[in-house]
């Protein structure tokens, strides 16, 4: 079981990106398999708004575009999309203390790692070197 990082899903999508060949043969094949792969809601919102965005991304996706490329990948059957349980509070409140210095930017990597430790997932296919900063998380870039 892995989470699978916004960077990760925005090379797949990006035919002009140098990572594009290595993340979509990843993404096709996470999307065939039958072992569990996750996403969270804000990365799903993430794509959408890095895609779509004329200042960050390359050549932007219409918002329709966008949205497909995301259906797709949400049909996949091994595909799971990580929410909020009843220890989220608590969680987040453990790692607040134990990482002092989350704040700005990082707190949307706090809300990934959060709900991967609410489900017991240790692993995340990303390319954002800030979640090295969080203890116990394999953190696998297949870019590199």
């Amino acid at each position: 079981m892995f989470v699978v990082d916004t960077n990760i899903l925005l090379y797949a999508a990006d035919g002009d990106s140098p990572n594009h060949a290595v993340c979509r043969n990843l993404l096709e094949t996470w999307r065939r398999q039958r072992t569990p792969w996750y996403l969270t809601w804000g990365i799903v919102y993430e794509f959408l708004r890095v895609s779509t965005h004329p200042n960050v991304f390359r050549n932007p996706f219409s918002a329709r575009d966008a949205s497909r490329f995301l259906m797709a990948v949400l049909a996949s059957p091994s595909l799971g999309l990580l929410t909020e349980t009843s220890r989220h509070e608590a969680i987040l409140s453990e790692m607040i203390e134990a990482l002092p210095a989350l704040r700005g930017n990082l707190m949307f990597d706090a809300h990934v790692v959060a709900l991967m430790r609410e489900h017991g997932i240790r692993t995340i296919y990303t390319h954002d070197a800030d979640f090295h900063r969080f203890p116990d998380l394999t953190v696998t870039d297949p870019t590199q």
